[in-house]
């Protein structure tokens, strides 16, 4: 027996795909209804086993949903929210995957009957590609889901983000919005800048010569880039801190070079190699 009834998935990407997957193939739900703005694209999706149902009309789309999942652009995810209130039952569970959270929490909170409904959350998981063709059923399985709860939010949707989010394979944390947005500007938001910036150092004509160590630290520069211009926008000021630790890191080494500085180096890499093994520590097996 389903456990979710109707899911209404509110941007049918990766993520949104993903989650349609997961829910399919689990038996977690009745029907998965996909909504976007190119019933092309939706279509593909739902021929490729990813949603039930497909509709460009939101209102229409989570008129009968117990569940409504917002994975649109974060610049979106706020007024899709507030859209989807509107017009989804009252009982509704209405949740995001957003990656940022404070400006979409504080815009939703704006509509006390979009925030009796509404979670924020944010699933880690993704990749540097994008659209329904990449989506995985098993793309949750043993990621973090963040769950972003206020003084606002009732504690039965807290209790059925919970449910919802765990029964996708997520490990569940929970946090203020504008904490999230602090610690994701340095472990998701950093890398992808690092990673593009190291992407657009390297002269093209050297390129022949970048092996594993050029491929594995710019691999998410290969990601959409209309979705990382409005997250860097979104958490700007978070993020801008986190690139000025960078680059205090990155002058530390500068310095210890320009004086041939044997230990400040071995002492650099050594601090970022301990790092690093405390977080292949934490990470699940793999199965």
């Amino acid at each position: 027996m389903d456990r979710f009834g109707t899911v209404a998935v509110v941007g049918v990407g990766l993520i949104g795909g993903s989650i349609g997957l997961a829910l399919r193939s689990r038996g977690l739900a009745s029907t998965v209804v996909g909504v976007g703005r190119d019933l092309q694209a939706l279509e593909q999706a739902r021929h490729r086993g990813v949603i039930d149902r497909a509709t460009t009309d939101l209102a229409q789309g989570v008129a009968e949903a117990d569940v409504v999942v917002v994975c649109t652009p974060v610049g979106r995810v706020a007024l899709d929210v507030r859209r989807a209130s509107e017009s989804a039952p009252k009982t509704a569970l209405i949740t995001d995957a957003g990656s940022t959270k404070r400006r979409i929490v504080e815009e939703v909170e704006k509509t006390p009957s979009a925030a009796e409904l509404f979670v924020g959350a944010h699933p880690l998981a993704g990749s540097e590609r994008s659209g329904s063709a990449f989506s995985k059923a098993d793309l949750f399985r043993d990621r973090v889901c963040v769950l972003t709860p206020t003084a606002k939010t009732p504690a039965s949707r807290l209790r059925a983000a919970r449910g919802f989010w765990s029964s996708l394979g997520c490990r569940i944390l929970e946090m203020g919005p504008v904490e999230h947005d602090e610690v994701v500007a340095y472990t998701s938001h950093l890398p992808h800048a690092l990673a593009a910036s190291l992407a657009a150092t390297v002269p093209v004509d050297w390129l022949p010569l970048a092996a594993g160590a050029f491929r594995d630290g710019s691999r998410v520069a290969g990601a959409d880039t209309e979705l990382w211009t409005a997250i860097f926008r979104e958490n700007r000021g978070p993020l801008m801190t986190a690139v000025g630790a960078l680059q205090d890191r990155l002058a530390t080494l500068k310095y210890a070079l320009m004086n041939d500085d044997e230990d400040a180096i071995r002492r650099w890499w050594d601090d970022a190699r301990t790092r690093r093994a405390l977080f292949e520590a934490q990470q699940p097996p793999e199965s």
